[in-house]
């Protein structure tokens, strides 16, 4: 497992550097739409076929899911789920909140994640039963993180990816109400909202809507972190269609809210 883990941390890296150099020079940044008319660009492309080098290199035997190309099969019982650019939209845009998203499973369970935010410099990641870790330029070196204790709604700060996913779905009481009763309400979304969860910065994260390369890491950093991801029926899972981070308290909250 730890193994894994290293390259992923690694992989998550290199990739990283390689969307950086498009995030900055958007003059070579091409994009295209795939058939479900949301946005691909060059940059997903390359990152992904370098993710799939790399474990190509390092565990032949194990299967690959990502987002850009097809499934491998795998014969190890181990299988990565990649996402090069989660938060594409905003990669787009020249918002510096996307990331990459590095996730590892042996025999179905979730084991290892890494979410790199490239233009902030951070990472985030876990393996289970080591607890969660942030690398940070304005660190000397990783240190171990934590959800926040914050156990009021009032206090707290709920982030979400986009607005009209909650109308699209039929949820935009949810939504309102979660508005309503926390004290502040931002759209730092997609996987950098999980990682400020699992950081203690932020409180709850939601999303209505998400697909299983947006979630390949994020049970293993929320609960290494001492907090709790499952999908909006309760079920610990890291390949739902939908998602909710926060603290063990809060996450009963929203829980309430949403039933």
């Amino acid at each position: 497992m730890l193994d894994h883990l290293t390259l992923a941390k690694r992989i998550a890296e290199e990739a990283a550097e390689l969307t950086l150099r498009y995030f900055y020079e958007s003059s070579r940044l091409k994009v295209f739409r795939k058939d479900d008319n949301t946005p691909v660009t060059i940059a997903d492309r390359e990152a992904e076929l370098l993710m799939r080098k790399r474990i190509e290199e390092n565990f032949p035997q194990d299967a690959i899911l990502g987002e850009e190309y097809p499934n491998k099969e795998g014969t190890s019982g181990y299988r990565w789920i990649l996402d090069p650019i989660d938060g594409t939209k905003s990669f787009i845009y020249g918002v510096p909140l996307y990331s990459c998203l590095i996730g590892v499973e042996k025999d179905g369970y979730n084991i290892a994640g890494v979410i790199a935010l490239p233009a902030t410099g951070e990472m985030v990641w876990a393996a289970r039963g080591t607890g969660t870790f942030l690398a940070s330029p304005q660190l000397a070196e990783p240190q171990r993180v934590s959800v926040s204790q914050c156990s009021e709604l009032s206090e707290a700060l709920f982030l979400t990816s986009e607005v009209k996913t909650f109308k699209t779905t039929q949820r935009e009481r949810v939504i309102n109400l979660l508005e309503e009763k926390t004290y502040l309400t931002r759209t730092w979304g997609d996987a950098y909202g999980y990682a400020m969860v699992a950081c203690g910065r932020a409180d709850i994260m939601i999303d209505p809507i998400l697909s299983d390369w947006d979630t390949g890491p994020l049970p293993v950093i929320i609960e290494e972190a001492g907090g709790k991801f499952t999908d909006w029926k309760g079920n610990a899972t890291h390949l739902g269609k939908d998602g909710i981070a926060a603290n063990a308290v809060l996450h009963a909250e929203v829980m309430r809210i949403i039933y």
